[in-house]
């Protein structure tokens, strides 16, 4: 039996990467994108609708399927406001959550962050925790979060600081071993494998990944 997926934020780095991979399996026959800007493709499997996220919930009776994929985030370099910046990493990530329970969407799975909590002093940390926390709260019938840890793979909009970081993990992240396996670097098409797998699966209740257990489940 195939199935509809709904993907939020099919333009970033695990987004690009889970799009394709969606776009490639035969048991997503549709593949809803939802986004401020259109993704250039020719699939036929492939649906678009072109949002502003403030006015999200005019198209609930377009949000319609049988698992989303939120992938939404933004960086303080692009988003300096920090309003703004929970508006995108909390905000709609919530009200996507509330509008796939009231259309009946069994499974929401979130790109969070590795470390997040909502007593966290870091600003992104916690955002992501409040996130986490929230949809918790909504009642959805199967919530998968995933918590990757520093993401290889191309960007648009390359970052010095994160290109550097992604070298020096490359040689660091054999080191990692035992409970320090979570903080190894890892790759975003694993991310998005990931993805696809766990939402292939008839499970219910409310499941989170780390690098680790991500990886192994890529």
């Amino acid at each position: 039996m195939t199935k509809k997926a709904i993907i939020v934020g099919a333009s970033g780095l695990i987004g690009s990467k889970l799009l394709d991979v969606l776009l490639n399996q035969p048991e997503y026959d549709q593949v809803l994108s939802i986004g401020r800007k259109k993704i250039k493709s020719r699939n036929t499997k492939l649906e678009q609708i072109v949002v502003e996220f403030d006015d999200i919930d005019n198209h609930e009776d377009q949000i319609k399927g049988d698992v989303i994929f939120c992938c939404l985030g933004t960086t303080r370099r692009d988003t300096p406001d920090l309003n703004d910046y929970r508006k995108i990493d909390h905000d709609y990530p919530l009200r996507l959550a509330e509008i796939a329970l009231r259309n009946g969407i069994e499974q929401y799975h979130l790109v969070s962050a590795m470390d997040a909590r909502s007593d966290a002093s870091n600003f992104y940390t916690k955002i992501k925790g409040d996130t986490e926390d929230d949809l918790k709260k909504v009642g959805l019938k199967g919530l998968f979060i995933y918590q990757p840890s520093l993401l290889i793979g191309h960007r648009n909009k390359p970052r010095v600081m994160e290109t550097i970081a992604v070298w020096v993990m490359k040689i660091v992240s054999p080191l990692m071993l035992g409970d320090f396996k979570k903080y190894r670097a890892i790759q975003a098409l694993d991310v998005a494998k990931a993805m696809y797998k766990q939402s292939l699966k008839n499970k219910t209740g409310v499941f989170t990944y780390t690098s680790d257990k991500i990886k192994k489940r890529a």
